[in-house]
């Protein structure tokens, strides 16, 4: 999706933004160290097919897969709400205590999602996941 624009959506605003090869894809499991930090990286695709979210410490960077209150869409290329709604069960696994960081809106923890998400009680209740 990076070296296409109609796939990375810039086409559809009149640009035709195509960026660099990655240098490396993150597949999910993987640890980076930055900073003197350890991110852990959660492989979470529904809102696009190459999202991640980001784990440091009990601090959960979300992107637009889980939201205060909702989740990210999923009628961009690669978006699947089957796969979101997976991700979104990963991602309620971790403990309640940890604070969420989506890429828009107001933070919040797992556990405040799991008690008042829709979207997360949606997850929790299909047993096919």
């Amino acid at each position: 999706m990076l070296n296409n624009s109609s796939l990375n959506l810039s086409s559809s605003i009149g640009l035709n933004v195509v960026s660099p090869q990655a240098d490396r894809l993150l597949d999910g499991g993987e640890t980076i160290n930055l900073g003197g930090e350890s991110l852990k990286v959660i492989y979470t695709p529904g809102h696009t097919s190459g999202s991640i979210s980001l784990l440091i410490d009990r601090y959960l960077f979300t992107g637009d897969t889980l939201f205060a209150g909702s989740v990210g869409r999923t009628d961009l290329p690669g978006g699947s709400l089957e796969h979101l709604l997976r991700s979104v069960r990963k991602l309620v696994s971790l403990p309640d205590h940890v604070k969420i960081y989506p890429g828009h809106g107001v933070t919040s923890t797992i556990g405040i999602e799991k008690k008042s998400n829709p979207y997360v009680k949606m997850a929790m209740s299909r047993e096919h996941f």
